[in-house]
């Protein structure tokens, strides 16, 4: 399941959970629509991540947890510290990215 951020909160989201990977995004973002249904798939196949979906313009605390300097962004966060990014709209960019998360 993916969960949109309805408020700044990101940062309590991790602290809650033990692996969390959220994708920052914007409104005006075609890269960030298109990888969307993909984080979606990826989600229903790992259970035991908690995906997130932020808005990097409308929540600026929640940006600050990652350095988000374009767009699509995926952060990767595990036991409330941040692990690693990387700004991609490659499918494969991004599962690499929670392979690395999900293997330790």
């Amino acid at each position: 399941m993916v969960q949109e951020l309805s408020q700044d909160n990101l940062g309590e989201l991790i602290a809650n959970n033990k692996t969390v990977v959220v994708q920052y995004s914007a409104s005006w973002c075609g890269n960030c629509r298109i990888m969307k249904p993909k984080v979606k798939k990826l989600a229903s196949e790992l259970e035991h991540v908690t995906f997130v979906i932020a808005d990097a313009e409308k929540f600026p605390e929640s940006r600050q947890l990652a350095t988000v300097d374009n767009l699509p962004t995926f952060a990767t966060f595990k036991d409330g510290n941040f692990v690693n990014q990387v700004q991609t709209n490659k499918f494969d960019v991004l599962k690499d990215l929670v392979n690395e998360v999900t293997s330790n």
